[in-house]
């Protein structure tokens, strides 16, 4: 079993289209997540939007913006399926989720460097600092 990771996907429908027409491609691609034991996060559509440049004789088009937690046969099959759709334009899938992890890597880094330096100095590890109430109120928020 393949572990799921966190994907965006973004893509540009023909401004020809109507709105039936993309709640149909969302549609699609709630079947393949779905297919795949995927699910989607979040859909945002952005509307019609100019483009930066002319595609197929098109100089604007419908933006719209899927996250996904899903596999990477999902993701595989997904950019299949959307490289062959008529009214799609363009489309992009970026896995997210790595960002992510590096980021989180490089805070536990950061403080584990931090309490090194403090026990050398003969300090206790952790310090009170001044952004201890912002992140003790939002801790109790979750």
């Amino acid at each position: 079993m393949s572990t799921l990771r966190q994907y965006e996907l973004v893509y540009i429908v023909s401004p020809n289209a109507t709105d039936e027409v993309v709640a149909e491609l969302h549609t699609q691609v709630e079947a393949i997540v779905g297919k795949f034991d995927g699910r989607i996060e979040k859909t945002e559509n952005w509307g019609k939007r100019r483009l930066a440049y002319e595609v197929n004789r098109c100089k604007e088009g419908t933006y719209v913006l899927e996250l996904l937690l899903g596999s990477g046969e999902m993701v595989t099959e997904l950019e299949r399926r959307l490289r062959v759709a008529e009214d799609v334009l363009r489309h992009l899938v970026v896995r997210v989720d790595e960002e992510l992890h590096v980021a989180e890597r490089t805070a536990t880094r950061r403080a584990e460097t931090r309490k090194r330096r403090r026990a050398a100095r003969g300090l206790p590890p952790e310090a009170p600092t001044a952004r201890a109430p912002v992140e003790a109120a939002a801790e109790e928020k979750e």
